[in-house]
């Protein structure tokens, strides 16, 4: 498939009702769905990964959750694929940034800001990251301590050190879509750096909710967890 109008007709024809009601507890009031299987939806995205970018940003105009998610897949897939050069990569960046509005829930942020936005910027100045952190729309604020997960699999430790500045900007979030972010990216950064985890919480636990402060201990020792969780 290498057109916008290909794509989505495969979606159309993948149409499955018993995926629809899962679907709509997952996107906002009023919002278009298709109802199709994600096994479906990221076939038809991998097959369609070679797509024209004019053309997945054409996917980003839909008003229907699964084609604009179709379009983040496909910026994931190609991010992923080692066929990708860094111009590329700028560009898959550029893409996912320009149409963060079209980016409505928090899966779409979780599919393709490690591999679209941290693959390119792990490295590079983490500012844009930061400049998330303080955007008024909590997925913009999600895709800022999303992006990292990428440092933490792949990067050495300078690169995982670039999670807690982001983290302490958004310890306090009000918004679960950006605390539960934080506590994932604190909970997988424990798994390469459990002593950063564990002075980043004696320093933010106090500020932070409940969930997150669950989340972020996971891979701690069990001494640590029950410190940091007693009583909350």
């Amino acid at each position: 498939m290498s057109t916008s109008r290909e794509f989505v007709a495969a979606l159309h024809a993948a149409r499955s009702p018993a995926a629809l009601p899962a679907i709509q507890q997952r996107i906002g009031p009023g919002e278009e769905a298709f109802g199709i299987r994600m096994r479906d939806l990221f076939a038809a995205a991998k097959a369609a990964m070679g797509m024209p970018l004019d053309e997945v940003a054409t996917l980003f105009a839909s008003p229907v959750y699964e084609v604009r998610l179709g379009a983040v897949c496909i910026l994931d897939f190609r991010a992923k694929s080692r066929r990708t050069d860094q111009a590329q990569r700028k560009l898959l960046y550029e893409l996912y940034l320009d149409h963060h509005d079209r980016i409505t829930t928090w899966d779409m942020v979780d599919r393709a800001a490690p591999s679209v936005v941290g693959g390119y910027l792990m490295g590079r100045s983490t500012d844009p990251l930061h400049t998330l952190a303080r955007a008024a729309a909590p997925l913009r604020r999600r895709s800022a301590i999303t992006a990292p997960l990428w440092f933490v699999r792949y990067g050495g430790p300078a690169d995982v050190g670039e999670v807690f500045p982001i983290a302490a900007v958004l310890a306090g979030d009000p918004d679960p879509v950006v605390h539960n972010a934080v506590g994932i990216a604190l909970k997988h950064a424990g798994a390469r750096d459990p002593g950063a985890v564990v002075d980043f919480l004696d320093e933010h636990s106090a500020t932070m909710a409940r969930a997150a402060v669950r989340l972020a201990v996971d891979k701690l020792d069990p001494g640590d967890r029950a410190r940091f969780v007693r009583g909350r």
